[in-house]
């Protein structure tokens, strides 16, 4: 009997306790529900207020989209809500082909809008815009009903509405306003908008044997065009390909899947990136799959303008002792973002994932350190600017949020330089790269030799590899 009192007193108690539980986790819902409602009841009220007292009359959909906006905005740097036109704009610049203008900008610390440099052959290439020109103000040819003026400052401009804006159909014109060293006022360029495509990746002989890759972008046709062109690199070398510089400088991301597709074309097994997220579809992980691609030795240019994807490739080579890195300190993004369409063909940009190289680092904040450090040689005429990397970003998230748990993570300080490693002198970093693949060749050769046996006779010298910072 006490034994069969026992176990009745035991199953009542973890009846009483599943009971009790069940209580709480109603209780928790209701409240949960409560709060919802009280949220949003506060945003009613306050739409409501607005509404009906504002000085001026309002359109509520702005208000709301304002408010999803501002909503967005008190994430991470990286999460926004893109309308219609924005939403358009991401779609066409992931396919490479547009009308408009054909330059790359980026934004100054002083707010202005800034020309990267003019893509070759396009409508402000042959207008004369030159790279690290100030735009400091667009004049549509058909200005927005709303704008006052005929004119509108790029000072506080949007990049993506200043992208909107110079974009138009084939044929129409558009004046931007530019500013540039020697300048004493702001000059008026109109420009012929025309078909422009976006070439993601380029790539030519160095010298016989040893070529270079430059991938811009990672759009939709990204490994395609770099599989064309390594082939090509390939034909033209005098015999086996000795070697490769891969150029990722000023490379802003793009789309994750062509960034594994790229790292992939050299890295021969195992991870390239893994993502982590909340939801269970966004833990993921993407493998390298058996490549063509020859053992032979590559080096991979960066700097501060080197995000996100290009961030996962120079990563990935690096973790896997496939290519050494040089240059200076990526942009440090590790984040990925998902774009969801919504109904009225608007989107949502979300941030729903971290992601980490194969030895399990995270990039956050802190970006990847060059093997090999080399800045920038500037020009007399050259004034070094501090590029805005992700720490510098607001809401963005730190090393410490990103770092997984018992990974320590190698701190560094990233460098001061500032601009792509090209001058009116030459560009040093490349200059570096190839003298780094010389000698690595020479001495992988001359290794060789010495375990046959044989002489390294008529063998070319060895090149000085970099005047370079470990």
């Amino acid at each position: 009997m006490r034994r069969i009192q026992q176990r009745f007193l035991v199953g009542f108690f973890a009846g009483t306790l599943t009971a009790a539980l069940i209580v709480t986790l109603a209780l928790g819902t209701v409240t949960s529900a409560a709060t919802r409602y009280e949220d949003l009841s506060l945003f009613s009220s306050v739409l409501r207020i607005v509404r009906d007292n504002y000085v001026e009359k309002v359109d509520e959909a702005d208000l709301i989209r304002g408010a999803v906006r501002g909503m967005l905005a008190e994430l991470d740097p990286h999460s926004s809500y893109l309308d219609t036109r924005q939403h358009e704009e991401m779609q066409i610049d992931t396919k490479g082909e547009f009308h408009g203008l054909g330059i790359e900008i980026s934004k100054r610390r002083d707010g202005y809008i800034e020309v990267v440099s003019p893509i070759e052959g396009t409508p402000a290439y042959r207008a004369g815009i030159r790279a690290q020109d100030q735009i400091v103000g667009i004049c549509p040819t058909e200005p927005p009903k709303d704008w006052p003026e005929p004119c509108r400052t790029t000072k506080g401009m949007e990049l993506q509405d200043a992208v909107a804006l110079m974009r138009g159909k084939r044929g129409t014109t558009i004046t931007i306003r530019i500013f540039r060293e020697g300048f004493e006022n702001p000059e008026p360029y109109t420009i012929r908008r025309d078909v422009v495509k976006v070439v993601s990746v380029d790539g030519r002989s160095l010298e016989p044997g040893y070529g270079y890759i430059r991938i811009r972008s990672f759009q939709e046709r990204t490994a395609r065009d770099l599989e064309r062109h390594l082939k090509r690199l390939h034909a033209e070398a005098d015999g086996p390909l000795r070697g490769l510089v891969l150029d990722l400088r000023d490379n802003p991301g793009g789309l994750l899947d062509q960034a594994v597709r790229v790292a992939d074309a050299w890295v021969t097994d195992g991870l390239i990136v893994y993502t982590k997220g909340r939801v269970e579809s966004q833990q993921q992980e993407f493998r390298a799959q058996p490549s063509g691609e020859g053992t032979y030795p590559m080096v991979v240019l960066v700097n501060a303008g080197s995000a996100s994807a290009s961030e996962i490739v120079a990563g990935a080579l690096q973790d896997h002792h496939r290519a050494l890195v040089l240059g200076s300190n990526t942009f440090g993004k590790g984040s990925v973002q998902t774009v969801y369409p919504l109904q009225d063909r608007s989107g949502l940009r979300l941030t729903t994932a971290l992601y980490y190289t194969p030895a399990g680092r995270s990039i956050q904040e802190v970006g990847i350190a060059p093997d090999i450090a080399v800045e920038r040689e500037l020009s007399k005429t050259s004034v070094a600017r501090r590029k805005l990397r992700e720490k510098d970003l607001e809401g963005h998230f730190t090393q410490k949020d990103a770092t997984p748990e018992k990974t320590e993570e190698k701190e560094t300080e990233p460098s001061e330089e500032e601009t792509p490693g090209e001058d009116e002198g030459g560009d040093l970093q490349l200059t570096r790269a190839l003298e780094v693949l010389k000698s690595w060749t020479y001495f992988d050769r001359l290794r060789t030799a010495q375990a046959k046996g044989l002489e390294a006779a008529e063998e070319e010298p060895p090149i000085r590899a970099a005047e370079a910072k470990p």
